[in-house]
């Protein structure tokens, strides 16, 4: 059988009503695969880390902000965008921080300077996500550029399809819905290797056979694969894709 629960019957296809599935974030919900191993390790040695500065780096949806919310949770870091005129650098003097998207965010060289030498000076941590090593970020100021040389830094790949399988049956079972593990492989098989596409995957998978009132079945999955496609297509054309 390759389908879920039931769905109602509706008339027609009508927007669904707009449900909470929020997807368990917790480092128990923690799907570790060899990929992952490294930077998990390293989240959960905290606070006997390598360096004082650690960068998290990977593709989109690879699952860097997972281990960012875990390392957040349990080190009670603050957020920060070390900016210009910002007071990154006194959050910083006074506990953990976070920074997320680095290279896409963007940052003032100055300020993230100063940011790094807070939490070498006071000893505390400093947590970086991103999708280049900090080799490729466009850093001007030289004494910036040796601290980010001193960083660890961890790489995380893009997920297999035994794990992208797992983390699609995850996502389902936070919705209270079992799926056949022949239709995981005919998703898994023909979408984009990220965690990020699986979200978004088994969110209109979800919403359509709402709106629908019917099953999850391979009709429905194809449907919603060929458009996520498409939609992906038109991103493209219009951004960096990023």
């Amino acid at each position: 059988m390759t389908e879920t629960k039931d769905r109602p019957a509706g008339k027609g296809e009508q927007l669904p009503l707009q449900f909470s599935h929020a997807t368990a974030r917790g480092r128990d919900d923690l799907l570790v695969s060899e990929r992952l191993a490294a930077a998990v390790s390293l989240v959960d040695e905290w606070p006997n880390w390598p360096s004082p500065v650690v960068v998290l780096a990977g593709p989109v949806g690879s699952g860097k902000s997972h281990l960012a919310h875990i390392w957040r949770e349990h080190s009670a870091a603050v957020e920060i965008h070390p900016t210009a005129g910002s007071n990154a650098s006194q959050v910083a003097a006074s506990g953990p921080v976070l920074f997320e998207d680095a290279d896409r965010r963007g940052f003032d060289d100055t300020e993230l300077f100063h940011v790094i030498n807070a939490v070498r000076q006071h000893g505390h941590t400093l947590l970086l996500t991103s999708r280049l090593w900090p080799i490729s970020w466009p850093v001007e100021l030289p004494d910036l550029k040796s601290r980010l040389k001193a960083a660890t830094v961890v790489e995380i790949g893009e997920p297999d399809e035994d794990l992208l399988a797992q983390v699609i049956i995850k996502l389902f079972a936070d919705r209270q819905l079992n799926i056949d593990d022949k239709l995981v492989g005919y998703i898994v098989t023909r979408m984009e290797r990220s965690l990020e596409a699986a979200q978004r995957v088994v969110d209109q998978l979800d919403r359509l056979a709402l709106a629908r009132g019917t099953r999850i079945n391979r009709a429905l999955a194809a449907e919603v694969l060929e458009n996520y496609g498409q939609a992906d297509s038109r991103a493209d054309g219009g951004d960096d894709g990023s």
